[in-house]
């Protein structure tokens, strides 16, 4: 299978732990796109991904899967035995439901503050920006952690005892709203802790 990814970027990261965690790294062909130049705006990379996102999943039928959250179901899937998207109906419900929180609390809200209240990645690839928007965003991001610090308060990981699909996008979240300059408070104990725990897994550490 073929990744089409700009490495650094959040999302790539995201498919990369995701791979990590399952132990498929190897399998993987890892294809540059070049964002900040444009590449995927380009009419060979929208043929295979309309939305001209990174990353995107090519499969050897010539199948292309784009979205994180679908490229890792694939990918969990691959072996018959789920350990980052749930193995039980209740166990999918509850990670599928703190991933699109940490998704959108976290990393969307990071990366449109990135995108709107801040140059970004420059003038030729932010062709609109919104930047009274783009600061609401990151107030966003507070809130998010703030939930997410109470959220794991009694329990080791976001969706429960195990980490998951919704860890993986929160710690990219996190990491990346540090980037940005939004940094967790300190007051956030638990969200602390929780994020020096996950930092510790084989599959962050090689990233």
């Amino acid at each position: 299978m073929k990744i089409y990814e700009y490495r650094g970027f959040p999302n790539p990261a995201r498919i990369r732990i995701a791979l990590a965690e399952k132990n498929l790294t190897d399998k993987a062909e890892f294809i540059a796109v070049d964002v900040p130049k444009g590449e995927h705006r380009t009419p060979e990379f929208l043929a295979k991904n309309p939305s001209g996102t990174v990353p995107a999943l090519e499969l050897e039928c010539g199948t292309v899967i784009s979205e994180c959250t679908a490229i890792t179901e694939y990918i969990d899937h691959l072996d018959g035995r789920p350990t980052l998207t749930g193995a039980t109906p209740k166990e999918r419900g509850i990670i599928h439901m703190m991933q699109r929180r940490a998704e959108a609390g976290l990393l969307d809200a990071g990366t449109n503050y990135f995108h709107h209240a801040t140059p970004g990645l420059g003038p030729n690839i932010e062709t609109y920006q919104n930047k009274e928007w783009g600061e609401k965003q990151r107030e966003r991001v507070l809130a998010g952690m703030a939930y997410f610090n109470t959220a794991l308060a009694h329990q080791p990981y976001l969706a429960g005892p195990d980490f998951s699909m919704a860890d993986i996008t929160a710690i990219t979240g996190i990491n990346f709203a540090e980037f940005v300059g939004i940094k967790i408070p300190d007051d956030h104990t638990h969200l602390k802790a929780w994020r020096e725990r996950v930092a510790q897994r084989p599959s962050l550490a090689a990233q």
